[in-house]
């Protein structure tokens, strides 16, 4: 991962806190995170050859370490961070419900600039959101209590899921499917490529502004979340890294591991903590917060992981 390319989306994220802070209605740029998160994954998936994604799906031992991480550790995690807002159940609810369901969208683009397995997290997709779609409700019971299931809704689940990876994912194996035939096709892929990081910094520049300002309303009760979110992300690198060597994965896949755990879903659970009670108002602006801390995080991981799990002969 070149300097350049991490100064660029340092500066997507800075652009786009300054527009969010400054010009009037800027939250309405929330409807442009869908459409310009999914032109993004399908110049990811482009980027994907689709022939390997039946050998990543046998692959156990990825797909073991995965979901061992994101739904039996990171729960452990999530509950014990939680504590440190115990006093405030909007908080909790929030903190809870986005640190329980991990990434299924722009996670793939990081882990592929940080030289991590992409093809394999990205066949893993499907199981992740299922799992998390099944056990989000079991873990808010047992932490929480049954009020936090009487406020799901699976649809956001759902319409992410197709919107975000089932539609860029078909379009971009078409795409693929057709490319020896037509030239259109071979353009298409090239300019997606080129166009990849325009569209990392336009997303990144699009969900800052049109959240950053109800963190700012809000910025004296979510100070205590900031902290939690980092440890979060710092705590989740060791624990991935231990996870992919226990299962006995190779470098990208534990790159791919780190990368799973310490991504959380914010943008598929933001319309459930939007759809909370008023008692847990607070909800949605403590997942944007974490959002936000989480995009600077990636940034740095894209430099700092491939550091710390370093390519060795297998």
């Amino acid at each position: 991962m070149e300097r350049r390319q991490i100064a660029l989306y340092l500066a997507a994220i800075a652009l786009g806190a300054g527009i969010g802070l400054v010009l009037p209605g800027s939250e309405h740029l929330e409807v442009a995170i869908t459409p310009v998160l999914g032109l993004l994954l399908f110049a990811t998936f482009l980027a994907v050859p689709f022939a390997s994604l039946g050998r990543a799906l046998r692959d156990v031992r990825f797909l073991g370490a995965v979901l061992v991480l994101n739904f039996l550790i990171v729960p452990v995690v999530a509950f014990g961070l939680s504590r440190f807002v115990s006093g405030d159940p909007g908080l909790v609810f929030g903190v809870l419900l986005v640190l329980l369901t991990p990434c299924i969208d722009y996670v793939i683009v990081f882990t592929g600039l940080a030289g991590g397995a992409a093809t394999r997290l990205l066949a893993a997709t499907p199981l992740l959101m299922i799992a998390q779609m099944l056990l989000l409700p079991v873990y808010l019971v047992t932490f929480i209590g049954a009020e936090g299931v009487a406020m799901m809704d699976v649809e956001p689940f759902l319409v992410a899921f197709v919107s975000l990876i089932v539609l860029p994912l078909a379009a971009a194996a078409a795409v693929q499917a057709i490319a020896g035939r037509f030239r259109a096709a071979r353009a298409v892929e090239s300019t997606m490529g080129a166009l990849m990081v325009p569209l990392m910094m336009a997303t990144l520049a699009v969900v800052v502004a049109s959240q950053i300002a109800a963190v700012s309303n809000a910025l004296g009760s979510l100070l205590v979340t900031v902290p939690i979110f980092i440890a979060f992300a710092i705590v989740m690198v060791p624990l991935g890294a231990v996870t992919g060597r226990l299962f006995g994965v190779d470098t990208p896949a534990r790159r791919a591991v780190v990368f799973s755990g310490a991504t959380r879903n914010s943008l598929v659970v933001l319309p459930l903590a939007l759809a909370a009670p008023d008692a847990f108002a607070i909800a949605p602006t403590v997942v944007v917060t974490q959002t936000l801390v989480e995009l600077v995080a990636m940034v740095v991981f894209v430099r700092v992981i491939p550091a710390v799990i370093r390519s060795s002969p297998e």
